[in-house]
Parts: C-alpha cells; sequence; structure tokens
C-alpha cells in the first residue's frame, strides 16, 4: 500500500545533512580515480537568486551528481565575484556599505544553494573581496606590469555618467552601460591598460582549440578580436610633413582617394589645429561627437557630419594633396582612426562628398561598362578593374590589392598589414568597491610596483570612506591610504587611487580553487596542471567578449611566464538559455528583479519543494534556449513526484527481500518482457540526453512516460522485474531529484547513498524493440500506422502497410506506383 505524500519539508534537509557530513562533494586531490573538474560561474553576491538563476547551478549539480556516479573524482567549487559595480551598486541603492551588503548576501545566497539541495565542496569557498584572495589578483597585475602588459595613459575612455567610473570596451553594449543601461559618454583620462591586443592572435588561433565550445561563442569572440588583413599606407601631412599612417583593406582604390577622414578621438587633432583658424569650429564638433552613442556612428544610415581641419594630406602613390577632415562616422576602434576616403567606391564616403562637394574620382569600373563620377547615384562596391591608377589601370581589382601592396613595400610608402577590432583592456575603475592597485607614484622614481611581500594593499574600512561616487576615485580622500613611501628609494610616494575592475578578479578564480588557502602563493602549479582545463565550464552566453574573453588572455600570460601548463582555461563550455515570464502585454522578458517578474525559490521550495523545482527547471525546455516560466508547470512536476513516490512505495511490500532482476531477457514473456525492455530502453535515452546532448528536458520527459508503464504495469509484472524497474528509475533520476531518490533508495532497502553507487547500464539486445510501429503516408499525407516486427524485412513492411484496410481504401481507384521503406521510420505510398 502507497505511503502519503511524502514530507519533502523533513527529506530534503535529511539529506542535504547527510551529504555535508558524508564529504559526498569533497573532491580527494590524492584519489586515483579519473579526475572531473565540473565548474558552474559564481554569481554576484549583489542580492538574493531567483528561479531564473537557479537553472545555471541546477544544471551544473546535474552534471557533478552523474559523474560522481559514473566513478569520477569530481571537484565542482563554488564562490563569490564580490568586488566591482554590481556588488556596490546593489549596496548603495539601499543606503548600506558594500562590504557588509556583500557578506550578508553571501550568507543568504548559500543558504538559497542549499535549500536547492545544490553540491558544492564549500571547503573551497572564494570571495574576490577577501584580502585572502584580492592579495593575488594585485600579484597577477604585478605579473602583467613585468612583463610590460600593463601600462598607464591618458585616453578617451568610455564612461557611464551614472556609474561614475570608465568602463572598457567590452562593457559597453549598443552605446550604453553593460551594468545599468546609461547611455555611455567619452572623457580623458589616465587610466590603466592591460595590452590584449599582443595576445589578438594567439586568441584568435586558438580558438580552433576549443571544440567542445558553442559555435556562436567562438564567433563571437572572433568578431570581437575583428582581425582584417589589409595594408598601412603612408599618408603624409602637406603642411607639416609628419606622416599619418593609414589601414586599409582596398590598397586597389587608393587612386580614388578625394579626402582623409579622421576619427574626433585621434590623438594628432589637437596639435594639428592648435593656433590654426580652424580651432573652434574642429573643437565645437568634436564635442557634439563626443555625445554620440560610438553604435550610432557606425550605423550605415546615421547621418555623415564633419568639419575641415584646415589641413591637407599627400597620397604617396600619386602625390595628389586632398583635404583632411574630422568626420563622425570615422572610428578610432578601426584601422589607426585615420580613414582615406574613396568616395567613388565606399558610400558611406560618398554620402559625405556629396554633401560637403567634395570630388569623386572612379578607380574601379565593370569590366562591361564605363563610370563617369558625375552620373553616380552611389557608389560602385562590386569588383571589377582598375582605372585611372597608374601603371596598375586595366588591372583586375582583386588582384590590384596584393600587387598595390607589394608596390607600396618596394618603394618604403607602406607595407602588407593586419588590424584589429580589439582594443586594449582598460582596467582601472574610479570607484571604492574592488582591490586597489598595487603600484605607488614617486616623483622621483615614477611609477614603482607594490613588493609582492607587500601585498596585499588593503583596501580602506568602509567606515573610512565616502565612497559615493563622484566621478573620480573616493580613496583620493582617504589620506593614511593614499600617503606611502617608495619602495625604491623610501621617499614620499603616492598610492594609486583607482580600483582593479572586477574582471580581473574572475579571470583566475578557477585556479585558486585548487588550493584556496595556500597563503605563499596564489596556487600550486602541479596541482592546477592536474585540474586543468576545467573539464566543463557551465555558465552564460552574455560573458562570451567580458569574462570569457579575458580569463583566456590573463591565462595565455601565466602560461608564458611558466605560471600554468596550459593554453586554454575551460575545455568545454555549455551556456545555457535565460527563464523568462510574461508581461501583462504577453511579451516575453528576461526574469529580472528591475522588471519586477522575478519568482523566489524560497517560495517554490516551501511549497512544493526542492526536487520539484530542479525538476520543472530541467523538464521546461532545451537547456541552452530560453524558456518561458509557468506557475502551472511546477504543478506538472510536483505530481510526477507524487506519482513516483506512490508507484514505489505502493511496492514495497512486493519487492521486499526480492533480487532486482539481471537477465537476458530471453525467458521473459508479457508484462515482464515489456517493462524490462523498457527499463533498458530508458537507461539509455537518459544516459544519452545528459550529457551527449544535454537535453535534460527530453530525458525527464521519457523518465515520465516510463513511470506511467511502470505504474500500468504493476500488477501484471514479477517482483523481480518490478524492483530491477523501479530501481533504475530512481537511479536516472536520482541527479534530478536527488532528496527523494536518496529516500526511495532507502526505502528500497540500500544504505545511503545512492551517489555512491554507480550509474545502471543498458542491454543494447534487451533494449531492441520487438515489434515498432510505423506511420504510412500516401502520397505524401498520413494515413495510417502499421506495427511490424523489429527485425521485418522491406518487402515484408511494404506488404504489411499495403495488407492495412485504412490504406486499401485510399488506394480504391488508384494504381500504386512505388512503395519508399524506410524501415522503423515511414512508408510512404505512391499512387495514381
Amino acid at each position: 500500500m502507497a505511503k502519503e505524500s511524502y514530507n519533502f519539508a523533513e527529506i530534503e534537509p535529511k539529506w542535504q545533512r547527510y551529504w555535508d557530513e558524508a564529504g559526498l562533494f569533497k573532491a580527494d586531490m590524492a584519489s586515483s580515480k579519473p579526475k572531473y573538474y565540473c565548474l558552474t560561474m559564481f554569481p554576484y553576491p549583489s542580492g538574493t537568486l531567483h528561479v531564473g538563476h537557479g537553472r545555471n547551478y541546477i544544471i551544473g549539480d546535474v552534471v557533478a551528481r552523474y559523474m560522481i556516479k559514473q566513478g569520477y573524482n569530481v571537484l565542482t567549487p563554488m564562490g563569490w565575484d564580490a568586488f566591482g559595480l554590481p556588488a556596490e551598486n546593489a549596496a548603495l541603492k539601499r543606503n548600506a556599505n558594500p562590504a557588509t551588503w556583500t557578506y550578508d548576501n553571501i550568507r543568504k545566497m548559500k543558504i538559497q544553494f542549499r535549500a536547492w539541495g545544490v553540491g558544492y565542496d564549500w571547503e573551497r569557498e572564494v570571495a574576490t573581496c577577501h584580502p585572502g584572495y584580492y592579495k593575488w589578483t594585485q600579484w597577477v597585475f604585478l605579473k602583467l606590469f613585468e612583463r610590460g602588459l600593463a601600462y598607464r595613459k591618458k585616453a578617451p575612455v568610455n564612461w557611464c555618467p551614472s556609474c561614475n567610473t570608465a568602463l572598457a570596451n567590452e562593457e559597453v553594449v549598443n552605446g550604453a552601460c553593460e551594468r545599468c543601461g546609461t547611455e555611455v559618454t567619452h572623457k580623458d583620462l589616465e587610466q590603466w591598460f592591460f595590452k590584449i591586443t599582443e595576445y589578438a592572435d594567439r586568441l584568435l588561433e586558438d580558438l580552433k582549440l576549443l571544440d567542445k565550445w558553442p559555435d556562436t561563442v567562438r564567433q563571437m569572440q572572433a568578431n570581437w578580436i575583428g582581425k582584417s588583413t589589409g595594408a598601412k599606407v603612408n599618408f603624409k601631412i602637406a603642411e607639416t610633413g609628419d606622416l599619418l599612417p593609414v589601414f586599409t583593406t582596398r590598397p586597389d582604390t587608393l587612386w580614388g582617394v578625394t579626402f582623409m577622414s579622421l576619427a574626433p578621438e585621434h590623438p594628432i587633432i589637437p596639435s594639428l589645429i592648435a593656433g590654426t583658424t580652424h580651432e573652434a569650429e574642429v573643437r565645437a564638433f568634436i564635442e557634439r561627437c563626443h555625445e554620440l552613442k560610438p553604435m550610432q556612428r557606425a550605423m550605415a544610415d546615421f547621418e555623415k557630419e564633419g568639419v575641415w581641419t584646415g589641413r591637407h594630406v599627400i597620397n604617396p602613390v600619386n602625390g595628389e594633396k586632398v583635404q583632411l577632415w574630422v568626420a563622425n562616422y570615422a572610428l578610432m576602434e578601426y584601422g589607426t582612426g585615420a580613414v582615406m576616403a574613396v568616395p567613388a567606391h565606399d558610400q558611406r564616403d560618398f554620402e559625405f562628398a556629396k554633401k560637403y562637394g567634395l570630388p569623386v574620382k572612379v578607380v574601379i569600373e565593370p569590366k562591361d561598362k564605363h563610370l563617369v563620377a558625375a552620373e553616380m547615384t552611389e557608389a560602385y562596391v562590386d569588383e571589377g578593374i582598375m582605372a585611372n591608377s597608374g601603371q596598375f589601370t586595366g588591372v583586375p581589382n582583386l588582384e590590384g590589392i596584393e600587387s598595390v601592396t607589394r608596390h607600396l613595400h618596394v618603394t618604403r610608402q607602406g607595407d602588407f598589414a593586419v588590424s584589429y577590432r580589439i582594443r586594449d583592456w582598460l582596467i582601472s575603475r574610479q570607484r571604492y568597491w574592488g582591490a586597489p592597485i598595487p603600484v605607488v607614484h614617486c616623483k622621483k622614481c615614477g611609477i614603482v610596483p607594490v613588493p609582492e611581500s607587500k601585498l596585499p594593499v588593503m583596501l580602506p574600512e568602509p567606515e573610512k570612506v565616502n565612497f559615493r561616487p563622484m566621478g573620480r576615485s573616493p580613496l583620493a580622500d582617504v589620506k593614511e591610504f593614499v600617503e606611502t613611501t617608495c619602495p625604491r628609494c623610501g621617499g614620499p610616494a603616492q598610492r594609486d587611487t583607482d580600483t582593479i575592475a572586477q574582471w580581473l578578479c574572475s579571470c583566475w578564480y578557477f585556479l585558486r580553487y585548487i588550493n584556496p588557502r595556500e597563503d605563499k602563493k596564489p596556487f600550486d602549479k602541479d596541482l592546477v596542471d592536474t585540474w586543468l582545463p576545467v573539464d566543463q565550464y557551465i555558465g552564460g552566453v552574455e560573458h562570451a567578449v567580458l569574462h570569457l574573453l579575458y580569463s583566456r588572455f590573463i591565462v595565455k600570460v601565466l602560461y608564458d611566464a611558466g605560471y600554468v601548463g596550459f593554453v586554454e582555461p575551460f575545455g568545454a563550455l555549455f551556456t545555457q538559455g535565460m527563464i523568462c515570464k510574461k508581461t501583462p502585454a504577453g511579451r516575453l522578458e528576461k526574469m529580472s528583479k528591475s522588471k519586477g517578474n522575478v519568482v523566489s525559490p524560497d517560495e517554490i521550495i516551501a511549497k512544493f519543494g526542492a526536487d520539484t523545482q530542479r525538476l520543472y527547471t530541467l523538464f521546461i525546455g532545451p537547456p541552452e534556449k530560453d524558456a518561458e516560466w509557468s506557475d502551472r508547470g511546477i504543478l506538472g512536476a510536483s505530481r510526477f513526484l507524487q506519482k513516483f513516490w506512490e508507484t514505489v512505495t505502493g511496492n514495497l511490500d512486493r519487492v521486499k527481500g526480492v533480487k532486482a532482476y539481471h537477465g537476458k531477457g530471453d525467458e521473459l514473456a508479457g508484462a515482464d518482457r515489456a517493462v524490462n525492455r523498457l527499463t533498458h530502453q530508458t537507461i539509455r535515452k537518459v544516459t544519452h540526453d545528459i550529457l551527449d546532448s544535454w537535453h535534460f528536458n527530453t530525458a525527464v520527459a521519457s523518465l515520465m512516460e516510463f513511470m506511467n508503464v511502470v505504474k500500468d504495469s504493476e500488477a501484471a509484472a514479477s517482483p523481480a522485474v518490478m524492483r530491477f524497474a523501479l530501481e533504475s528509475a530512481t537511479q536516472l533520476l536520482s541527479p534530478f531529484v536527488p532528496h527523494v531518490a536518496e529516500e526511495v533508495w532507502e526505502m528500497l532497502g540500500h544504505k545511503p547513498s545512492i551517489f555512491h553507487t554507480p550509474w545502471p547500464t543498458f542491454d543494447e539486445a534487451q533494449a531492441k524493440a520487438d515489434e515498432v510501429e510505423i506511420p504510412v503516408q500516401v502520397n505524401g499525407k498520413l494515413r495510417d500506422r502499421v506495427i511490424v516486427p523489429a527485425d521485418a524485412t522491406e518487402e515484408d513492411i511494404r506488404k504489411a502497410a499495403l495488407a492495412e484496410e485504412r490504406i486499401a481504401k485510399h488506394l480504391e481507384g488508384k494504381t500504386v506506383r512505388k512503395v519508399i521503406v524506410i524501415p522503423g521510420r515511414l512508408i510512404n505510398i505512391v499512387a495514381g
């Protein structure tokens, strides 16, 4: 007789305590088992978790539990991406200090993780805001500084007026701050940068090593790096004789240059216009450009505007002198920030030239047509033959690209060149909540790194700092922090008052997990070389060109410096889709506190239990795609778990003391044969779906179908076959709903834990169906289904289909011309 509804409020805490006491998720560094590093991206502790967050962590837990049952020594740690804008902004909204707010959230989120039944090796916990961690973030900074990869310079930077800090290019999305959505402006500031551009080729080339990453992520990184091959051409400023190099992918159009465009941010502009009659007009234009979003300026339909600098440049291939302009559509992110303008063969240049009455000169023509510049209504951008191009006239332009570049090289007017979209990584922030930059500024010695023995450079206590964002670093007002002595000469010096962007903190945390309490070095090389690269990394695709790209860069630097023995941090990557909720208007939106559409896991767990939420989260849809949260869906998951519970408990007396059936299946018949076969089929299906395809939703669906059959067959199947089915179902469900699986496993007479037992195996011969049902079409339309033996020949299948009564009716008066048989899948009868 079935027990009453399972009491999740007692069962779930019971097994959570057991897993903690048994050390289920503790990795053994000395184990001889094969290792498996399963890592889920650690969260910002900027609030509490909602069910949308749960998808990421529940998926990671399923994979970790599955691999434990597969016999692996699994490392599955967790920590907190606790420094930076997300945590600080959330604290300021609530008028709290960032430290108190962050650690309060860490405590709350750990309780939520535990309530979900998500298991981690908590002895390896790290928080990036803890001095024992950011000491080593500062060490990473110093390693880059030592290798000439960290530098400080005055440069135009992205500025968020709301966050009151500089942003890296990667933190600007569609012209707005990635964190708060405020339109980004520009400022000229002294800032710290990392030379990620020096690693652009390797970051691009090594994408081929990441064959277990989503193609979309690899393509996003390749696009962000943005490698272009072409030519560097040395134009000369006519009035000063200074060189103005230009990068172009179209050297075949050089003879068509009729003006030059500079990006408003180009560093040459101030000296170029200083003291001239054009200075005021140019400066006013640049100010207007700074108010525009970079994304706007790059749009094809954006209105092109510019101003003449009063200067000219000389074209090296023909000696022509053309005007030098500042244009709003020229971007520093492309090439050198100086763009040779060829109006006849570039639409943006064409529109600009027409607006300002600048010349248009045809230098590429179709094979069978002569182009007249005055008659052109748009730029000609297709392939053709070079015209009006000196000795290259008559050469096919694609051939001319290389020939002209070779000519530039020989004549020392330019050379073959490569350009990248990626720019150096801006890492300094004018905010409080971050790791202090470990250098001092000495009037005598310049910039001096803090010795490693003096790390960490401690962040002042919040009580000593007015950490409200004010457009400059609040640390600058803390006298006891700023004033120090120079490590080199012993004289007075000042600490750098910017803090490090939180992205650096998260670029190496996966290394620290290996031995997180080591205080003499950031990590043990032998151990990290054993455990890394991470076998499976799980997180959001939104980190493709932030965290993931930066982490790859930092690991390559550490590899070059001899600190690690691998060049890529993450062997396999899975990016889960978002959980969305419908608005009152029926539009799906990402679940977010700012939108007010979150569902609290605490409420779901209190009402239905963690296993119900876990099951629904996994069943909601393919995990790589966005999915809609439905409150009704929770009820379905709850009903299934109740059915599972009732089916097991209702058969406990029948299967008590009986060994599960593990025969070859030949001697079974009737219900026993059907249930045994479906058990093997379900083991095969779920095993495949967990890691081969990551389709947890179809794995859960097959288990639901399986339990329906088991329930319907409980009276007819023998106790041994029934025990085999119930034990297999419990094993297969255990990664998904671990609490109820542990409880049922114990009720079936086994010692805990179910995760100390191996994953069930299937027999392909016993999984093979005795009969198959095949759809039958007539002239492409489904008309019936036919059941045939699984080993039926094509001829047998053909005869069976034609013999069906409903099929015969559809063939009346027709001649069967062809019968197409796809064994096990489809029969199509062509008749007329």
